[in-house]
Parts: C-alpha cells; sequence; structure tokens
C-alpha cells in the first residue's frame, strides 16, 4: 500500500499557510509530496516551501509559469532556488519559452553544487487543463481534440528538455504510448468514485489514473475537505 502512497501528491489548496502545514503534518507519515499552488503561494509566500521541507516532505510548486521566454526564465530560476522538489511551466508558451526554461533550472542546479547542495528540482509542463472539454479549445480556435492537443504539446516539451507533463487521466495512457516510460506524467482531475468532479471535467478515479501509466496523481479536497483527511484517503486506497 506504500507504494501507491508514493504516487499521491496531495493538493494544499488553502489561502492559510498554518492550516497547510497542518494538514502536512497529519498526512505526512503517508505522504511525502505537497502541493503548492497560485493560492497558497501568493499568501504564504516562498517560505511555505522550506517550512513543508523541514517536515521532511517534499513539495511540487504548481505556479504554471506562461509569459514570454525571459520572464519564464526567471521565474523558473527564483522558483528552482525555494527548494521545490518539482514545478512547472505551460507548454503552449512554446519551444523558446521552454528551453529558457530549462537552461535556468539547469544553471540554478550547477549554482547549487558548487554550495554543496546539488537539488535539481523536477521541470514538468502543462498541456491541457483539466478544467477544459474539446467545446472549451474550439472556442479558442484550437481544432485538436483535448486528447490530439495534449499528446501534441506533450511530444513538443520532450523534444525542448521538459522532464514530464501535467495531462489529465484521459490522455496519461496516449502519452505513454507515444513518449515511453520514463517520462514523468502528472495526472490532476483525480477523484474517487464518491467524489463529487467540481469544475475538472477529464476526470478519474486514483486507480484507473494509475493503471493508465502516472507516475504522480493529485488528490486535494476529497482529502483535505474531509472532516477525517487521513480516514478519507486510507478510504480512497482501501
Amino acid at each position: 500500500m506504500q507504494r501507491k502512497f508514493d504516487s499521491v501528491i496531495i493538493a494544499l489548496d488553502t489561502p492559510d499557510g498554518q492550516r497547510a502545514l497542518e494538514m502536512v503534518r497529519l498526512l505526512k507519515n503517508k505522504i511525502s509530496i505537497f502541493k503548492v499552488g497560485l493560492e497558497l503561494f501568493c499568501s504564504a509566500g516562498p517560505s511555505i516551501i522550506k517550512k513543508i521541507n523541514e517536515e521532511g516532505c517534499k513539495v511540487f510548486l504548481d505556479l504554471k509559469f506562461l509569459d514570454i521566454p525571459t520572464t519564464v526564465a526567471g521565474a523558473v530560476r527564483a522558483s528552482a532556488s525555494t527548494g521545490a522538489f518539482m514545478l512547472n511551466i505551460h507548454a503552449s508558451g512554446g519551444r523558446e519559452m521552454m528551453m529558457k526554461a530549462k537552461e535556468a533550472a539547469n544553471a540554478v542546479f550547477f549554482d547549487e553544487i558548487k554550495k554543496g547542495v546539488g537539488l535539481k528540482p523536477l521541470l514538468i509542463a502543462v498541456t491541457v487543463l483539466t478544467s477544459l472539454s474539446d467545446r472549451d479549445l474550439l472556442e479558442t480556435n484550437i481544432e485538436k481534440s483535448t486528447r490530439e492537443q495534449a499528446v501534441a504539446l506533450a511530444k513538443l516539451a520532450k523534444d525542448c528538455g521538459m522532464d514530464g507533463v501535467v495531462a489529465s487521466p484521459k490522455e496519461i495512457a496516449a502519452i505513454r504510448r507515444e513518449l515511453g516510460p520514463d517520462f514523468v506524467i502528472v495526472t490532476p482531475g483525480v477523484r474517487p468514485s464518491w467524489a463529487d468532479a467540481n469544475d475538472q471535467k477529464r476526470v478519474a478515479t486514483p486507480g484507473e489514473a494509475l493503471a493508465a501509466g502516472a507516475d504522480y496523481i493529485v488528490i486535494g479536497r476529497p482529502v483535505t475537505a474531509a472532516s477525517d483527511p487521513a480516514k478519507a484517503l486510507e478510504d480512497i486506497f482501501e
């Protein structure tokens, strides 16, 4: 059972830094990776990453950078220095943006080696948000289906040196077939059968996502909003 828990990332989707740390302390005996997104990062700042690391856990810094290449490179450089285990950018920012981001992450890594630390975060690219449908893409003049677009962006991301991608459960198998076993796939939109989809449109259960080939699955509200988060986590993998 521990192997499955090792694949789980718990999303700390709260603006309250103290509440986030309480959740980490409650679940850290089973979960080792926690996601810090825009809401928590903007309210608690970079120090929340250090505090989670001090609890013996790792952080997926989910800020989804998308801007001109120089700006994203600077943001990645700053983020890679926080001690995050993994961070992400949008693949739709294009080849130059992703390559500049990779160069920035590598530069931080080499600087850290000189200091005797040598922490290299995984740099992954977001393909198509799980809140989007085929119709949503058409409204932005993208005629590919969500699956076709996700696979195309995943191929581009790998070609640009990304360590992996963020993709919904519906694209895992196709990306795994195209890009092989060593390309990291992080999957949000994971809901146990008894939970609401909320604002997610392309979802699957944890078992389905792992069976399809996800390396990591992100679970948020079904655990964090439960009256007993530890029990909810156990129930999901029962």
